[in-house]
């Protein structure tokens, strides 16, 4: 009960303060409508195709080989190019500098040998090293596969009809032939049983869906501001350490742990409180779904107020006056913030980088909420982020009770 009063008199001196819902609330709402609108503006230009490219060579000219170039047309993860006045040399220098994830060229005779119930082999250059070109050559091969099944149904097709009836001559047989196949090869359009993949947990998109452009400022913000936050609550740890209120306290029944956790809880709930709050204004106003995965959701809001509120009284315990409680608040937030990824998104940068800004927890608390509200994921992908949040809260909350004094 004694850490309920302490915690509720913080939280009643910081609600006093104006500074308080300043920073809380009007400034990370103001800040998420600006980085939203820079990232919309940034998505709202030309479209770039984000499927890899692959050379595309026809040595053939065959049916076939049409159809083969239509089927890797229609995919989903690469993109055909033309490219006639490269060389074999020069086709295998531009795979190995990246310039296309992988080079494919049809050899001549190729659908010759495919209607004759061979399997002809694609010429194919792929840089074995690149994580592009090995699902570049997956692609691909699974693009063939679905060929030669409609080239082998055409083949079967053909072969069964000739033992019935004979064709009355060679051009009726090619003409069945390029008919059954074009058949078989329109049934890829609409084939009787589909398989989809997703993410466990992931909701299903609709045709024309495109990212909320918000869905990175808000949960970016939110994290950055959870560390302003923390100036006012710091600030009254200095005024009372100065006031010799903390001694004072020491000689009443309150213990310095529950002194510690007293103040600790009201910082807690002030940052969780404003999480909850951001969480709402992005849900109604801004079209974010944070409540897709609530429990999720929920657990990202608990540790993240929990790393921020250990980080306060970390900063209280180390800050000798009002003017260090600003300077230590906005400092880390400023560098937890740029490096983990609140401002531009990690996955813009370099692994290097990424693996650095990792050692912040503002990276944690942004893949936790980006994880649901992206990629539409949930527990699985939220206990990872939150154990590490609780892991910097554990050391953040360690550090402050260890420099903690309660006389100036």
């Amino acid at each position: 009960m004694r850490i309920l009063d302490l915690a509720f008199k913080d939280i009643r001196q910081l609600l006093r303060d104006w500074k308080t819902a300043f920073f809380l609330l009007i400034m990370p709402v103001g800040f998420t409508l600006l980085f939203g609108f820079i990232f919309g503006g940034i998505g709202g230009g030309e479209e770039v195709d984000p499927r890899l490219p692959v050379l595309v060579e026809d040595r053939d000219g065959s049916e076939v080989s049409a159809y083969l170039l239509t089927f890797l047309d229609m995919s989903e993860v690469i993109r055909s190019e033309d490219n006639d006045a490269l060389d074999a040399e020069a086709v295998q220098e531009a795979v190995l500098d990246g310039d296309y994830a992988a080079a494919v060229i049809v050899p001549a005779d190729y659908g010759e040998e495919a209607l004759q119930g061979g399997r002809p082999k694609l010429i194919v250059y792929v840089d074995p090293t690149s994580e592009g070109g090995t699902s570049a050559q997956l692609e691909v091969s699974a693009r063939v596969n679905r060929l030669m099944s409609a080239v082998q149904t055409a083949v079967l097709a053909t072969e069964q009809f000739e033992e019935q009836q004979a064709f009355a001559g060679e051009a009726a047989r090619t003409a069945f032939v390029q008919d059954t196949l074009a058949k078989a090869v329109a049934a890829w359009d609409d084939p009787a049983v589909t398989m989809k993949t997703a993410q466990t947990g992931m909701a299903e998109e609709t045709e024309g869906d495109d990212e909320n452009a918000y869905a990175h400022s808000s949960p970016g913000m939110m994290a950055q501001f959870a560390i302003a936050g923390l100036i006012g609550a710091a600030e009254i740890l200095v005024q009372e350490r100065k006031a010799r209120a903390l001694a004072r306290l020491l000689t009443t029944a309150i213990s310095r742990f529950e002194i510690l956790i007293g103040h600790y809880l009201a910082m807690f709930l002030m940052i969780f409180g404003q999480i909850m709050i951001l969480m709402i204004f992005g849900q109604l106003l801004l079209k974010l779904d944070y409540f897709a995965a609530p429990v999720s959701s929920l657990l990202i809001a608990v540790t993240t107020a929990m790393c921020a509120a250990a980080m306060g009284l970390l900063i209280g315990a180390l800050s000798k006056s009002e003017e260090n409680a600003v300077v230590f608040s906005l400092v880390p937030m400023f560098i937890f913030s740029g490096i983990g990824g609140a401002w531009l998104p990690l996955e813009f940068t370099s692994e290097t980088v990424q693996k650095i800004g990792h050692l912040s927890p503002v990276a944690w608390t942004m893949d936790g909420f980006k994880n649901i509200l992206i990629r539409g994921q949930g527990l699985e992908a939220a206990w990872l982020p939150a154990l590490i949040l609780f892991g910097f809260a554990v050391v953040f909350f360690a550090l402050g009770a260890w420099r903690f004094s309660f006389r100036d």
